[in-house]
């Protein structure tokens, strides 16, 4: 006996005829790649311009939230960043809780302070701290303890020719630049409006690498010379003025 199944009228009339088209042009990812393509022909030079104007947003997006280039307009940081130099400044680097540290390059914007630009020093002091020049040895002293900043003073200066005695204000920064003898910084504007001191929220980022030229390019690293200095005395910790 035969016991293979045999198809019914119903089943031969459900099946499609060889004429009907089966697809479904109306799926989503047919309806995204139509759209796209009804975009590409709408602008000139179609996926290429698309392609082009993406990673343009892509830069934009890039450089107002994450990082900025920036180019190096004067000797003040030299020798380790020359007149010309582009930095990456990394402007997530103090989000999300995160403060200057002493040591850090950073990029700052000096309207009202040091003036209408920005600039690029390095922090000396954080909020609270207490910084002096010079020791009998001539080195700036932070909190007491003396930094030895041979590492990355320009060669031949001197840690600073101009005494200074300074409470640094909680939520500002202390800052000098690596070439003490060609740099504006702090020490020059300790007697106009903020005294010289640098708020925080006016810090854009901290410089993390030098990216041009190629032959000088290298990853910018915080110092040792400021790991031992302690923490402000509990006294100066909440110093404003």
């Amino acid at each position: 006996m035969d016991t293979e199944a045999q198809p019914t009228e119903r089943d031969r009339s459900s099946r499609p005829s060889d004429s009907e088209d089966t697809s479904d042009p109306g799926g989503p990812e047919e309806r995204s790649r139509f759209a796209l393509s009804r975009v590409t022909e709408w602008v000139p030079g179609g996926r290429i311009t698309l392609t082009l104007l993406a990673c343009l947003l892509f830069l934009l997006l890039l450089s107002t939230f994450v990082l900025r280039p920036f180019q190096i307009p004067s000797g003040s940081m030299e020798q380790g960043l020359r007149i010309g130099d582009r930095v990456l400044v990394n402007k997530l680097a103090y989000r999300f809780g995160a403060e200057p540290r002493r040591g850090d390059i950073v990029v700052f914007d000096g309207t009202g302070y040091f003036g209408h630009a920005d600039y690029i020093k390095r922090v000396v002091g954080v909020g609270g701290d207490h910084v002096v020049c010079c020791d009998k040895e001539g080195r700036i002293q932070v909190n007491g303890r003396p930094v030895d900043e041979s590492g990355f003073l320009y060669p031949g200066d001197s840690p600073s020719t101009v005494p200074f005695d300074v409470a640094v204000p909680v939520g500002t920064l202390f800052v000098l630049g690596d070439h003490r003898g060609d740099s504006s910084d702090s020490r020059d504007h300790l007697g106009s409006p903020g005294g010289g001191m640098v708020p925080v929220d006016e810090v854009i980022g901290r410089a993390d690498w030098i990216v041009w030229p190629f032959g000088h390019a290298t990853r910018l690293h915080r110092p040792d010379a400021y790991a031992r200095v302690p923490a402000p005395a509990p006294g100066r910790a909440g110093a404003h003025g």
